[in-house]
């Protein structure tokens, strides 16, 4: 199954037209064709079933035939991530943990970050490209760039879990997440978090915990976590 993404569709929407870039792939590159079926997701859990009304390159419209809708997770997994020097490392990251089941994401700018100022738009566009590929059908919810002080501020419910790299006491994540619960996760930058938002951050209730014995790539870091986090709720 090929799945599509249109975000202003629900269960009252009878039919809708794809954009102009989108009609041309699905007619000139899929060669799809008045009646085909296609699915398309809202990324809210809906599945829906339609038909091609209008097959032009153009204008590819459809009718919706029917919907189902998936079961709604019973955890949430929100990754807080400093954004790479190597942006190209961080689509990676974003892509991947899409594809295998993360619920929200959101850059992180701290102290050692060696890139303060990221653009979002292609970072939702990498999103919903593996939200498409890997068939789900909720999409993540992706932040704006936001302060590592002005996130710790916010008022997360769930686990509060910090990684960083300090030789200190830290627990190992797997015997601290559990499933079916919410958690938010603190990822750090190449140079790690400085000392000052490791204390700030243990002063908000944050758990202080390790992803195994040796150190990680920020970008590798965040898929281990993310991977293991899904995996205990699998």
């Amino acid at each position: 199954m090929q799945l599509f993404y249109n975000p202003n569709i629900n269960e009252a929407t009878d039919n809708f037209t794809f954009d102009k870039e989108e009609s041309k792939h699905i007619i000139k590159v899929l060669r799809k064709k008045g009646g085909d079926n296609l699915f398309v997701t809202n990324g809210l859990g809906y599945l829906f079933k339609t038909e091609i009304v209008v097959g032009s390159d153009s204008k590819c419209t459809v009718k919706i035939i029917s919907f189902e809708i998936a079961e709604t997770p019973k955890y949430h997994l929100h990754l807080a991530v400093a954004p790479t020097k190597m942006i190209d490392r961080y689509e990676w990251f974003l892509e991947k943990a899409t594809e295998i089941g993360i619920s929200e994401i959101t850059p992180i700018i701290c102290d050692h970050s060696e890139r303060k100022f990221v653009k979002t738009d292609r970072f939702e566009k990498i999103v919903q490209s593996a939200m498409k590929q890997s068939l789900h059908y909720y999409l993540p919810k992706l932040n704006e760039p936001i302060s590592f002080k002005d996130f710790i501020k916010q008022k997360n419910e769930g686990l509060l879990l910090i990684a960083h790299c300090e030789e200190t006491d830290k627990k190992a994540l797997k015997s601290v997440v559990k499933a079916n619960k919410n958690i938010h996760l603190l990822i750090g930058p190449e140079g790690d978090f400085s000392n000052k938002e490791i204390t700030l951050a243990l002063d908000n209730n944050y758990t202080p915990v390790t992803l195994g014995s040796t150190r990680l790539r920020t970008e590798t870091a965040a898929i281990v976590a993310c991977h293991s986090i899904v995996f205990i709720n699998d």
